[in-house]
């Protein structure tokens, strides 16, 4: 894998960031690179959890995500509580979902707790969906 450069989700400062290989440390060509990003990135804009009218990215459950030279992609993903009877769903979900991006390669989804999920990571959006101010 390559070296990687930030992409803030569109949330508060605190939202995660969304992590994608730097063009200059890319074998990819940084209009595919840039192109591969946003496609993902609304791939995964795509994914509800199902008790929660909002979608996954907004919530500030999409903690890592990284396009490796060989257009392989791993993401690394929370969810709301380890409770979440979603739990064995939406990581499947996640990875059809980003799967069916053109040009992507194999995709794993890694569900991690460190650190937990809290309301601060949801962006604006997310928050007038859910009235959360």
């Amino acid at each position: 894998m390559s070296e990687e450069t930030k992409v803030e989700n569109p949330g508060s400062e605190t939202a995660a960031a969304t992590s994608v290989p730097a063009a200059s440390g890319s074998a990819l060509p940084p209009e595919e690179l840039a192109r591969l990003t946003d496609d993902i990135v609304g791939a995964l804009k795509t994914v509800y959890d199902p008790e929660i009218p909002a979608d996954i990215y907004e919530l500030g459950l999409i903690y890592k995500v990284d396009i490796g030279d060989d257009r392989g992609v791993t993401i690394d993903m929370t969810l709301t509580t380890p409770n979440c009877p979603s739990a064995q769903e939406l990581p499947q979900l996640v990875e059809n979902a980003v799967s069916g991006v053109a040009g992507v390669g194999p995709v794993k989804v890694a569900v991690v707790w460190d650190p937990p999920w809290d309301p601060s990571r949801m962006s604006d959006e997310a928050r007038v969906v859910l009235n959360m101010w």
